[in-house]
C-alpha cells in the first residue's frame, strides 16, 4: 500500500491511497465466505459453494464490493497512522479506481486537529472581584437562617403578606379541568413567588373557607405555557413567627453557644463562598486571555456537529425536563431565534478552541493523569449526575467514555498550570494568591481539601464540547 497526504486547509486533508490487488486477498476470502453463508445454490451444501459459482450466479462485482467495504477501514487507518495524523470524525471516502486483479485506488478527506503554537502565557494578567463581606451580608445570611426556623400558628383573620396559607387548587384550560391541574393541601407563603403568577393578589384578604378565581400562565405540566383559569380555596391561614435573634436562637440553629459565634461563622462561610467565586472568576478570565493569544482554526464539520449537539441537548433534555419547547424558552429569555443561533455558535466555537488549546498544553507540559485523580473526577461527575460512583463508572466503561474523562482531568490540569503562571489582581489592586489557603472551598462555602481547586479548574476546562470530545478522543 502507498499513500500520500494533501493539506486542503489547516483543518482538513486528503489522503490518496493505492492498494495492490494482492493485498485484498484476505478481504476477498472473507467476502466469499460471507456470501456463502447468505445464499443457497441447488446442488451445493450451504457454505460450500465454489468461488467461480458465486461469480457466475451473483456476479464478481458483488464480491468485490463486499471485499472493498471490508478492506477500506484497515487501509485508511494504516494510512492515517503512517502519516501520524490526528483525525477528527469520519472520512469522506471516494473510490477513484478499482481494477479487478490489478489495483484499488481511493481518496479519503477528513478533518484533522490544527497545529497550534502556544506562546508564552506567563504575562497573562486578569482582574477579579475582591473578597469583601459587609455587615449587611452577614445580617442577610443570619436572617435567612432565622426564616428557616420560623414557626406558624393558625389565625382567624384575612390572609396578609408573609402568612402561610393552606390551599386547594384547580386549573382549567378552555373550560376543561386539567388532569394534572388539581392539588389539595398545598402550603404557600404569600409573597414568596413560588407558585403561580397572580396567586398572591388572589389569596390576600381571604379568610379560611374563602375562594377566588384568577387567570395565570402555567409554568409546567401538560398545559405549560397556556393561559389557565385557576380557582383557589383557602382552608387555613397561619401567621409566621420568627425566633428572637439571641443566644438561644444560635443554640437552636447551629452548634454555637452564642449569636456572636454564629455571626462569625456566617461571615467565614460568606468569605469562603466569595473566595470560591473569585477562584472560578480567575480561571474563566485566564482562559479567555489564553484563547486570545492563540490562533485556532475550527473545522467546519466539527463546528456544525457541535452546534447540533448543543441544540439537541437543550431541546430534548434540559427544556423537556422543564416542560418547555424552544419557542417558549426563547420567549422567556427575550431572545430571537437568530440571537439564539449566534450565541450557540459562539459557545460552540469557544468550546472547540478551549479543547484544542488545552490539549496542546497537555502535550507541551507533558501532563499525565493518575488513577487517584481520575477516581476523584469520576466521583464528582457521578454526584453531579445524581448517580452512585459505581453506577456512573459502569456507564462510563460501557459507553467507552474513559478516555473522555481522562481528557477532562488533563485539560483541567493544563488550565491550572496557566492560572498559576498568571498574575491575578482583585479590584483593590491586591495580588490574589489562589494557592494561599491550604483548604479550598466548595460551592456551598464549606471547607474542602486542596483537590477541590483542581476540580473547579477541571470544570472550567470542560467548556470542551461534547461533540468535539467524542470525535477527538483517540
Amino acid at each position: 500500500m502507498k499513500s500520500a497526504v494533501e493539506t486542503l486547509n489547516p483543518t482538513r486533508v486528503r489522503l490518496s491511497i493505492e492498494v495492490p490487488f494482492e493485498e485484498l486477498k484476505d478481504s476477498l476470502d472473507a467476502a466469499y465466505k460471507k456470501i456463502n453463508q447468505q445464499v443457497t445454490v441447488k446442488g451445493f451444501r450451504k457454505g460450500k459453494i465454489p468461488a467461480r459459482v458465486i461469480d457466475q450466479r451473483f456476479g464478481r462485482g458483488a464480491v468485490l464490493e463486499e471485499a472493498v467495504n471490508d478492506a477500506l477501514p484497515k487501509f485508511y487507518t494504516d494510512a492515517v497512522n503512517e502519516a501520524e495524523l490526528n483525525v477528527l470524525g469520519q472520512p469522506e471516502v471516494d473510490i477513484t479506481e478499482l481494477k479487478d486483479g490489478e489495483t484499488l485506488n481511493f481518496t479519503a478527506e477528513v478533518d484533522v486537529r490544527p497545529t497550534l503554537e502556544i506562546p508564552d502565557y506567563s504575562g497573562i494578567e486578569v482582574e477579579v472581584d475582591a473578597v469583601e463581606v459587609a455587615e449587611e451580608d452577614v445580617d442577610k445570611a443570619v436572617e435567612e437562617l432565622r426564616e428557616r426556623f420560623a414557626s406558624t400558628s393558625p389565625v382567624e383573620r384575612a390572609a396578609e403578606e408573609g402568612d402561610v396559607v393552606t390551599l386547594d387548587l384547580e386549573a382549567k384550560v378552555d373550560g376543561e379541568v386539567l388532569e394534572d391541574g388539581v392539588a389539595s393541601g398545598v402550603s404557600y407563603t404569600i409573597g414568596s413567588g413560588e407558585l403561580l403568577d397572580g396567586i398572591d393578589d388572589a389569596v390576600k384578604g381571604l379568610e379560611a373557607g374563602g375562594e377566588a378565581t384568577f387567570a395565570s400562565e402555567l409554568k409546567g405540566g401538560s398545559a405549560a405555557g397556556k393561559e389557565a383559569e385557576v380557582t383557589v380555596k383557602v382552608s387555613q391561614v397561619a401567621k409566621r413567627e420568627l425566633p428572637e435573634l439571641d443566644d438561644d436562637f444560635a443554640q437552636l440553629a447551629s452548634e454555637f453557644d452564642t449569636l456572636e459565634e454564629l455571626r462569625a461563622d456566617s461571615r467565614k462561610r460568606l468569605e469562603n463562598m466569595k473566595q470560591y467565586d473569585q477562584a472560578t472568576q480567575a480561571q474563566e478570565r485566564v482562559l479567555e486571555k489564553l484563547l486570545e493569544l492563540v490562533e485556532v482554526p475550527v473545522p467546519e464539520k466539527l463546528l456544525e456537529d457541535e452546534i447540533n449537539t448543543r441544540k439537541h441537548n437543550l431541546e430534548h433534555h434540559q427544556l423537556g425536563q422543564m416542560g418547555l419547547d424552544l419557542e417558549k424558552y426563547l420567549e422567556i429569555q427575550g431572545k430571537t431565534a437568530e440571537e439564539f443561533d449566534t450565541e450557540t455558535k459562539e459557545a460552540a466555537v469557544k468550546g472547540i478552541k478551549t479543547q484544542f488549546v488545552l490539549d496542546e498544553l497537555v502535550n507541551k507540559e507533558k501532563l499525565n493523569v493518575n488513577q487517584e485523580e481520575l477516581t476523584e473526577h469520576l466521583m464528582r461527575r457521578a454526584a453531579s449526575s445524581n448517580m452512585s460512583p459505581d453506577q456512573f463508572a459502569q456507564a462510563v466503561v460501557e459507553g467507552g467514555q474513559v478516555p473522555m474523562l481522562v481528557g477532562e482531568v488533563a485539560r483541567g490540569k493544563a488550565l491550572a498550570v496557566v492560572v498559576e503562571a498568571a498574575t491575578v489582581k482583585d479590584t483593590n489592586g491586591e495580588i490574589v494568591d489562589l494557592d494561599d489557603d491550604e483548604d479550598e472551598v466548595s460551592a456551598d462555602g464549606s471547607a474542602e481539601g486542596s483537590t477541590e481547586e483542581a476540580a473547579e479548574t477541571e470544570e472550567a476546562a470542560e467548556e470542551a464540547p461534547a461533540a468535539a470530545q467524542e470525535k477527538t478522543e483517540g
